[in-house]
């Protein structure tokens, strides 16, 4: 997992458990880095290796919807644009 990791980029921050309910706790420290709160959405993104889950990826809606509209933004924008002339032969 590690090695596809850019230094710095991404590490391990805690081991934590699924209780019975298939809930778990984010640790304090790691939710004060992320600057998140309770009752705060999270986006779950999963990432497949040979068609099974093998990393999962939270990341706060507030950054997702952000990053969403950044980008709808882009495609509206690209398609929107006017395509260039021609040049005509004479």
């Amino acid at each position: 997992m590690a090695q596809n990791c850019k230094a710095g980029a991404c590490r391990i921050e805690a081991l934590v458990a699924i209780d019975d309910r298939g809930q778990m706790v984010i640790p304090k420290e790691t939710r004060d880095r992320m600057r998140i709160e309770a009752g705060e959405k999270l986006a779950l993104v999963t990432w497949e290796k040979e068609g099974k889950v093998c990393c999962i990826t939270l990341i706060p809606a507030s950054e997702l919807a952000m990053g969403i509209q950044t980008f709808i933004s882009s495609v509206i924008t690209e398609a929107t644009a006017q395509p260039p002339q021609k040049e005509e032969k004479k």
